[in-house]
């Protein structure tokens, strides 16, 4: 990698050390590889940077296309051009790239100098019980629980790097400067579990990363049933290690904590029921609900696992496992007991704006998503479902603005670049969902989704073979998705190949043993060229209230429908007045 130091050019300061960008003050949100590529770049001291060069510096060890490093350098020019600032990146064609633009070389700063807010992650804690009783849901419960506890408090003071980036660093062996710097944190909080019969030890320490000390250090023992009153004591602690100033309403919220006790089989099988529900699959969800409801038998008034049965039901039906109607209603009751229940419950108002959305239920939905950003900031994926709510109004620019806020907590999660990706898609933004695509395939190459939504993209393009190339990647990591299959056929259709496309829906529609969207098959019809049939499953998609009907207005294979009257009138029922 080029030698690092600190940097500033135009309103940016580039901490190469800390391995972040910031303008103003603020962060810009950038992969660790984009960042890689600027700092090479910036390092060269207006030098050229053959291409050949800059992959070496950047990927020591991969072999890596070119059309990498040119999505690289798209995201860098994007993220200038948003803020109306001139470029600093010159192409060199073919040789290579040169940064350009007044540079100079500054005294290193922390982060929280530069950007005045402290960046925290919080490692995996290390499950240290030994026999039967060693199971990871605690020790991996206890974790997000301690996330979620310190992301509620001042966002403008302290950022908290969110669950799934966290647990990327699971069993890791890299150090706590190398963490910091992927994270681009100033802050770590590690710490170990061990449980014995009704009782658990908790030790924790809090690490600066500029010099790697320890700078606060606490061991536990206590009760099961005490753990809320041991988190809210953890996150005073750090609060004022790192100089949080709490406000009233910061001070109450733990003080409540602190008074608190859970029912430990409740608290243990509402953990468990959360570590099902991130395996995302349909077994995973139907295990999280069981889950989940005995957690209510043991303890009907708490709040958790009504939130945890909402999310899970309403997760069913967007994936196109159940019919909308059948998971909706439940859904929604589940998530106005956990409210009455804990009204402050930013998960709680959380869960109840995502089905609401799905739901088509707008009156007072966008003040339910602020709610739930108010009582929970840190919560990333309350700001994705919120951004999807932005699109379906037709607010594009706001919804790729807070689809890229939720990414900026939770950077190396591959599920929120495939979301991102979709939002760009949705937006028309083919080139740079293309980008962020890449990006979230070079984290998880197996991730069916993005490889999915890189063949959408492509359609749009007009590249046929890498369209159907994505899309045949998507249907194996799948295992034969229904999702993934109706995509082939879009790609195919797009492509001329209409034979294909049709064995691919007769095989979905003819399917028994499986559910399929309607609305996958309607867009499979909108890439024929056939409005008829497409407006044909849209109608079914919205007799079963299909969830993925929010996206119908900005759908880009189903545009041509758009001057149809049927059509004006089934986006009027669903609840847009154009």
């Amino acid at each position: 990698m080029a030698t690092r130091g600190q940097y500033e050019f135009g309103p940016y300061h580039l901490d190469a050390d800390g391995h972040a960008l910031f303008r103003n003050g603020e962060r810009v949100p950038l992969t660790p590889k984009t960042l890689d590529v600027l700092i090479t770049l910036v390092a060269a001291q207006g030098n050229a940077v053959a291409k050949d060069d800059l992959l070496r510096a950047v990927w020591p060890t991969t072999i890596v296309e070119q059309g990498s490093l040119t999505s690289h350098i798209s995201q860098l020019r994007k993220a200038f051009a948003e803020h109306g600032v001139q470029q600093f990146i010159e192409t060199l064609p073919k040789r290579g790239y040169r940064f350009v633009g007044p540079l100079k070389s500054v005294e290193r700063m922390s982060n929280e100098a530069i950007a005045g807010r402290v960046m925290l992650v919080v490692l995996p804690f290390e499950n240290l019980t030994q026999g039967e009783e060693k199971h990871d849901y605690f020790s991996d419960g206890l974790t997000e629980e301690m996330i979620t506890q310190l992301a509620r408090l001042s966002p403008s003071q302290l950022g908290v790097i969110a669950r799934t980036s966290s647990m990327h660093y699971k069993s890791t062996t890299k150090t706590v400067a190398q963490i910091g710097q992927e994270l681009g944190v100033s802050h770590v909080l590690e710490g170990s579990v061990r449980r014995v019969g009704a009782r658990a030890r908790i030790s924790a320490q809090l690490i600066r990363v500029s010099d790697e000390s320890h700078i606060w250090a606490q061991s536990y023992q206590r009760s099961l049933n005490d753990v809320l009153a041991l988190q809210a004591e953890v996150v005073r602690a750090i609060a004022h290690e790192i100089q949080i100033k709490l406000t009233a309403q910061e001070q109450r919220r733990l003080d409540l904590d602190n008074n608190r006790t859970v029912d430990s089989q409740a608290h243990e099988l509402y953990l468990r029921g959360r570590h099902f529900w991130y395996k995302r699959t349909e077994e995973g969800m139907r295990n999280s609900i069981e889950c989940f409801e005995l957690a209510i038998g043991h303890d009907p008034c708490y709040a958790p696992a009504y939130h945890g049965v909402s999310d899970a039901h309403t997760m069913l039906a967007c994936r196109g496992i159940v019919p909308a109607s059948e998971a909706f209603h439940k859904a929604k009751t589940a998530a106005r007991q956990a409210l009455r229940l804990e009204p402050e419950l930013g998960e709680g108002y959380a869960s109840l704006a995502h089905v609401r959305l799905h739901d088509w239920d707008w009156v007072g939905l966008e003040e339910e998503f602020t709610r739930s950003i108010e009582f929970n900031p840190g919560h990333a994926i309350t700001h994705y479902w919120y951004a999807e709510y932005l699109m379906a109004m037709g607010r594009c620019e706001e919804a790729v603005a807070r689809a890229e806020h939720s990414q900026r907590w939770d950077p190396i999660n591959p599920a929120l670049y495939a979301s991102l990706g979709m939002i760009l898609y949705l937006a028309h933004r083919y080139d740079d969902a293309l980008a962020v695509l890449r990006q979230g395939v070079q984290i998880d190459p197996s991730h069916y989704v993005l490889h999915l939504r890189m063949g959408l993209v492509f359609q749009q393009k007009r590249l046929p073979k890498q369209a159907i190339a994505a899309m045949r990647r998507a249907v194996i990591l799948s295992e034969r998705g229904t999702e993934a299959l109706a995509g082939l056929a879009q790609s195919y259709a797009s492509a001329g190949d209409h034979a294909a496309a049709r064995r691919i829906e007769g095989e979905l529609i003819g399917s028994e043993k499986r559910y399929v969207s309607p609305y996958n098959i309607a867009r499979i019809y909108g890439s024929l060229a056939e409005p008829d049939r497409a407006l044909e499953w849209l109608v079914k998609a919205y007799e079963e209230h299909n969830p993925d009907l929010i996206e119908v207005t900005r759908e880009p294979t189903l545009q041509s429908l758009h001057g149809n009257s049927k059509f004006r009138e089934l986006t009027r029922r669903i609840g847009w007045l154009g």
